[in-house]
């Protein structure tokens, strides 16, 4: 890449390379742009050709990125308001001065009164608020209670877990030659026979940092897809084989497909042999998974599932996993049979196979550095970790149905002091039953919000909103997967200030040196680069300041690192994991009191288990024009989605008298919630879709309205509770519901 990270043109325009994450929300892929300042403001907004992986290409949120950061409703300016006045549009601008002093002392009466214990930060996904939120929790809270108040911590938790206990590395991905410099082109890399999308559409999400159109460039090079959704997608019309099952059988498939390849005898044997363990008891399971059996569970015929194991077992071939591998009760069990169906073929850590990455994750961020800590006799105090230790381990927080529990009846101790860190978790964007959330936070003593805009959480809860600086406003990293898996490290480079809206570590910073003026002696600017230093050593860069001049760093590709001692801390060959090798009989679930071995069991909330309901209900399939519950209020973006959508299929709806267009109440034992009807035949017979995240900012921002927020809220429908045997997993993609027309 062009090594001037900042040029100004002769009529005093400056363009500014950079790198996007968040906020506004988007997933750590890292795009590419160039931002065009003239006087200070930003006036133009273009990719970046020169940027290895996305080579210019931008979504249509970067491409609004100066509608959202001049939005009139966006507040850039620190802002207080009293208690009394929770739920109502009222607030006054003050200082950062004033701003710190209030959450200073509120913090100290906190701790006071309830002991470190009693304070929590609530972090967001997506953002990357979720990575500093270590930070903030950890080192400035000094609380042992982040949470992040999904449900079964169902996003990408599960799937973190999976690797790690089965392979003792970080998140696997599709290769797609993202750390080499030539690309398609480098020698090394091979093109996969067969690549398995396993309900994820990346085009669309770009989950986790993976550049979606990759797939597609794959494809052109001759990979052939095998997609598993219950929706026909773009990907699934342009695939060798769609999958389309039953929405929550996923683990029943995945087995199906174990039982092929072992039974027609296509594993890999000299991979088998020298690096998995357990396969004789994974054999012997996947017999009471015979292919009629699954086709009966999953709905999708036998043939297919036969050829989708021969396909998967010619190597190189290669997975990409997603969010409902994760939002399942039965998700951990799912995760671990599909590692298992990589490694069994040989196809894990090969050219144009499935990649792993060194341990780390979202919990990877915490600061070993930073001189606060939480105290020993507070941090063991951490809320649900004790009952669910996968989700400690793993994940380092709280465990989130445990803690809406703690919240609700003090038990295990009264938490009055909460942190929203661009969370805005009664939205239908996280929280299952959100009405619970909302109540239980209303018992708070202080509530300080971080944020870029108001939202419904932060509207009926907050005390001290504290504004946060956009992506084009603030110096920062961006490496994709949260870092269990790194492709590329990017520097986030300022280019603007937009009224006093500061960055997530710099107001982290900022509060810890008004809290420990003793401890925190440097300023904020070198507090800040020298935290973003060790964010960024991945890159290979010695400090920020070199990645910054370096732009995009590719991190090498080294494959087969099993074989060279690059996944355990001894330096040995193997995996780190118990035995050394893929465990395909996993000692960890075993340890945590789960079978060791995959299986699948029906969901709760199923059309045999409650006939009650006629519908299969799944959410949070992703539309490009916002990230979660944001963007709402961007014009030019709620003008192409302007209303919250359920898909519906045309069967279905000519059976209830609905026609395209037509207002409906999604209704279960939980909940309801009100949707425009889209009618549309990608969807399987008995399934809708529901769009997730939804408010409406043009709507009554105070109580009881919040935004109109409780109107479209599908996660009102959602079963609190409802999760795996070790903590993760909980069904967002298949509830069960019935349909009844709206005024």
């Amino acid at each position: 890449m062009d090594a001037e990270w900042k040029k100004t043109l002769e009529d005093g325009t400056e363009i500014v390379r950079t790198c996007a994450w968040s906020p506004p929300g988007c997933h750590p892929v890292g795009c590419g742009l160039k931002l065009h300042v003239k006087d200070g403001k930003l006036i133009k907004v273009e990719g970046d050709p020169e940027h290895p992986v996305t080579k210019g290409r931008l979504c249509v949120r970067c491409l609004s990125l100066k509608d959202y950061i001049y939005h009139e409703d966006r507040i850039i300016y620190p802002m207080k308001r009293a208690k009394e006045d929770r739920g109502l549009d009222k607030r006054e601008r003050i200082s950062w001065e004033e701003a710190m002093d209030i959450f200073a002392e509120a913090l100290k009466a906190n701790q006071e009164k309830y002991g470190y214990e009693g304070s929590c930060l609530f972090n967001g996904t997506g953002r990357a608020a979720c990575i500093h939120a270590a930070l903030g929790c950890y080192s400035v809270l000094q609380s042992p209670n982040q949470c992040y108040a999904l449900s079964g911590w169902s996003c990408y938790g599960p799937r973190c877990a999976v690797v790690n206990f089965v392979a003792g590395a970080g998140i696997p991905e599709m290769d797609y030659a993202a750390g080499f410099p030539l690309r398609y082109d480098d020698p090394s890399f091979q093109v996969p026979n067969y690549i398995l999308v396993w309900g994820k559409e990346p085009p669309k999400s770009n989950s986790d940092g993976l550049f979606g159109h990759a797939l597609i460039e794959l494809m052109r090079l001759g990979a052939k897809l095998i997609t598993v959704d219950p929706r026909m997608t773009w990907l699934a019309t342009r695939s060798h084989l769609a999958l389309r099952l039953r929405p929550g059988t996923d683990a029943a498939l995945a087995m199906g497909i174990l039982n092929v390849i072992i039974n027609e005898d296509l594993y890999d044997h000299d991979f088998v042999d020298k690096w998995c363990y357990g396969f004789e008891q994974l054999a012997e399971r996947v017999q009471e998974y015979p292919v009629e059996k699954v086709a009966e569970i999953t709905e999708v015929p036998a043939e297919k599932i036969i050829e989708a194991g021969r396909a998967l077992a010619q190597s190189p071939s290669s997975m990409t996993w997603g969010l409902s591998v994760d939002e399942a009760p039965n998700g951990v069990q799912t995760g671990q049979a599909l590692m298992a169906i990589m490694a069994i073929t040989g196809n894990l850590d090969i050219p144009g196979g499935t990649i792993l990455g060194p341990v780390a994750g979202l919990g990877g961020a915490e600061e070993k550095d930073v001189p606060t800590q939480v105290p020993e006799d507070a941090l063991s105090k951490k809320v649900g970790v004790d009952k669910y230790p996968a989700v400690g381990m793993i994940q380092n927080t709280v465990h989130p149905d445990l803690f809406l529990e703690c919240l609700e009846t003090d038990d295990p101790y009264p938490v009055r002091f909460a942190w929203l860190q661009s969370s805005n978790l009664i939205s239908p964007t996280c929280s299952a039953q959100p009405s619970r959330w909302h109540k239980a936070l209303q018992k708070m003593d202080f509530v300080v919000a971080t944020d870029t805009f108001m939202n419904p959480t932060i509207m009926a809860v907050g005390d001290l909103f504290l504004p946060v600086a956009t992506f084009a406003e603030g110096d920062g990293v961006v490496f994709t997967h949260f870092g269990s898996n790194t492709t590329n490290c990017s520097a986030i480079n300022k280019a603007i200030t937009v009224g006093e809206a500061k960055s997530d570590p710099e107001i982290c910073f900022m509060l810890a040196k008004r809290i420990f003026p003793d401890i925190y002696t440097a300023s904020v600017d070198e507090l800040v680069h020298g935290y973003l230093s060790g964010l960024g050593a991945m890159s290979g860069a010695q400090n920020w300041y070199e990645l910054r001049d370096i732009g995009t760093a590719q991190v090498p590709v080294t494959y087969k690192k099993y074989e060279k001692g690059l996944l355990r801390a001894d330096g040995k060959p193997g995996f780190s994991t118990p035995t050394g090798r893929v465990e395909l009989w996993t000692t960890m679930y075993r340890n945590l009191g789960d079978d060791p071995l995959p299986y699948y069991f029906e969901p709760k909330m199923s059309p045999s288990n409650t006939p009650e309901y006629e519908f299969i209900l799944t959410t949070g399939s992703r539309r490009v024009t916002s990230f979660h519950s944001e963007h709402r209020q961007i014009k030019n973006l709620r003008d192409i989605h302007p209303n919250p959508v359920l898909e519906m299929n045309p069967a279905d709806a000519k059976k209830h008298g609905i026609e395209e267009g037509d207002w409906v109440r999604i209704v279960n034992e939980h909940g309801s919630a009100r949707y425009k009807v889209e009618i549309t035949p990608i969807l399987k017979k008995g399934v809708v879709n529901a769009a997730h995240g939804w408010w409406f900012p043009e709507e009554d921002p105070n109580e009881p309205n919040l935004y109109g927020v409780w109107k479209s809220n599908v996660n009102n429908m959602i079963p609190h509770g409802d999760i795996g045997k070790i903590g993760f997993g909980a069904p967002f993609k298949s509830a069960m519901c019935n349909i009844e027309k709206a005024e």
